[in-house]
């Protein structure tokens, strides 16, 4: 009985077959090799049909630093249920953003400001927002502004 990995690889030598000891590690290294190449594709095709799946999927979210955001923190207290308890803490600020995926941000002026994920954040939509960072645009420069040797 042929199966579809004899159909795709080849079937095994007889066992009755002799073969030098050279011949029979070329052609175990030629198969190994097959196999390896036949995983690293199917692989690599797996890897991109997910990776597009998650593109298609994830929205592009960036703060800039004075954007107030809500924190995910997710708390279990004894006693209380679950649903009912609220995973959100804030509004924080953002202070900086370190990189892509990265940003610090603080609850309020005196309190310790904290590094976090950008899964870990959400935009604050209520009434009144912290405003206690304000982010001022530094002025325009005008010609007389700009220091020149003469």
């Amino acid at each position: 009985m042929k199966l579809p990995t004899d159909l795709m690889l080849g079937r095994p030598l007889e066992e009755t077959e002799e073969r030098s000891l050279p011949e029979f590690v070329e052609d175990l290294q030629e198969r190994m090799d097959r196999i390896h190449r036949f995983a690293r594709e199917k692989l690599k095709i797996h890897s991109d049909k997910m990776k597009q799946r998650l593109d298609n999927t994830s929205t592009e979210t960036a703060f800039k630093p004075g954007d107030a955001v809500w924190l995910y923190t997710p708390k279990r207290s004894k006693g209380k249920s679950p649903k009912l308890q609220s995973n959100w803490e804030g509004p924080y600020t953002i202070i900086k953003k370190i990189n892509d995926l990265i940003y610090r941000i603080q609850l309020s002026p005196r309190s310790k400001a904290k590094v976090v994920h950008l899964e870990r954040l959400a935009k604050y939509t209520g009434h009144n927002p912290p405003d206690w960072l304000v982010v001022e645009d530094p002025p325009p420069r005008t010609e007389d502004s700009v220091i020149r040797d003469e």
